[in-house]
């Protein structure tokens, strides 16, 4: 690539973009400063979907995440997405459910009131969120999905008085929307593990972000269409530079929004799994080919929130 920046200065123009942007230093426990993460794997045919194409292609998969969520899994399918997890030392991330646009508000649906859509409403959906996660923990799960800061905060509480497993991952969502280093700091202040932002940060923005906070930022370089759209493949090798430790992520464009999935939907959930994993071999190549001193995860790799085996008390 510096060839080509070369040869454009050759011919009277600026190299590339003005922006000095700060690397970051920070990096995930084993000295890493990247993961790949497959979102949007809506159960358990979706799961070994993903499996057999990591292996075609060769990626490597840290993280894989669901958005239906724990409570539209039977307890045998709940059961076999942590056992495959655990075999294959991969975290899973189910989201919690349920939230705002499964509940009988209009707002969510409304011009106005779209980014009130994952909010959990009222107590009794705390109450019932809070049951979700502990019948995920109870199988084995340690990573969750969540996209309201009351239930983070009462997630993180639980987990202080022992009621949930003190090694629970908690996701934030991208649809909880905080964009700004100090609202981020924020939510990492009450107990996010690792922090999806929106998917329209600049370069710059997330630097800014980067410094700010010390726990891992989740950014898709592929947007579903819901979220934007962007396709970011180029920007892989600053975005790992600037804003390490990230989960790269490789939604889908042109994708449809199969939330909240199940066997209706199943042969399109297990086509578009495959087809994010073929986008991140494309990722991955573009790190090879640009920026090979980048440091990736080994499978397994410490801090992953990798499932325990077995149904587990929480008393």
């Amino acid at each position: 690539m510096e060839k080509t920046r070369q040869i454009i200065e050759k011919l009277g123009f600026p190299g590339s973009d003005f922006n000095e942007i700060p690397t970051s230093t920070k990096t995930f426990p084993d000295g890493a400063q990247y993961r790949i993460e497959i979102p949007s794997v809506e159960g358990v045919k979706s799961f070994e979907t993903v499996l057999d194409a990591a292996e075609d292609y060769d990626v490597p998969i840290h993280r894989v995440s669901q958005g239906s969520g724990i409570m539209l899994l039977t307890d045998s399918e709940l059961k076999d997405m942590v056992g495959i997890g655990a075999s294959e030392n991969m975290e899973v991330s189910l989201f919690v459910g349920p939230r705002g646009t499964w509940d009988l508000s209009a707002m969510p649906w409304s011009s106005g009131g779209k980014v009130l859509g994952q909010r959990v409403e009222g107590i009794d959906q705390l109450v019932y969120s809070i049951e979700d996660i502990k019948r995920g923990c109870e199988a084995g799960l340690r990573s969750i999905l969540v996209s309201d800061e009351g239930l983070l905060w009462l997630v993180n509480e639980y987990k202080k008085l022992g009621e949930l497993p003190s090694d629970l991952i908690v996701k934030v969502s991208v649809q909880m929307g905080q964009s700004n280093p100090v609202s981020i700091r924020l939510i990492e202040s009450i107990g996010a593990g690792t922090f999806n932002v929106p998917t329209d940060l600049t370069l710059p923005r997330l630097a800014a972000i980067r410094q700010a906070v010390d726990i891992p930022l989740d950014i898709y370089v592929e947007v579903p269409d819901e979220l934007g759209g962007f396709i970011r493949h180029f920007d892989i090798p600053e975005i790992i530079r600037v804003a390490a430790p990230v989960y790269i992520k490789f939604g889908l464009r042109n994708a449809p929004n199969i939330y909240p999935s199940g066997t209706h939907l199943e042969d399109k959930s297990m086509a578009l799994s495959k087809e994010r994993v073929r986008r991140a071999r494309i990722g991955l190549e573009m790190i090879q080919r640009y920026a090979p001193h980048l440091k990736m995860s080994e499978k397994g790799a410490e801090g992953l929130a990798v499932p325990v085996k077995g149904n587990v008390s929480l008393s």
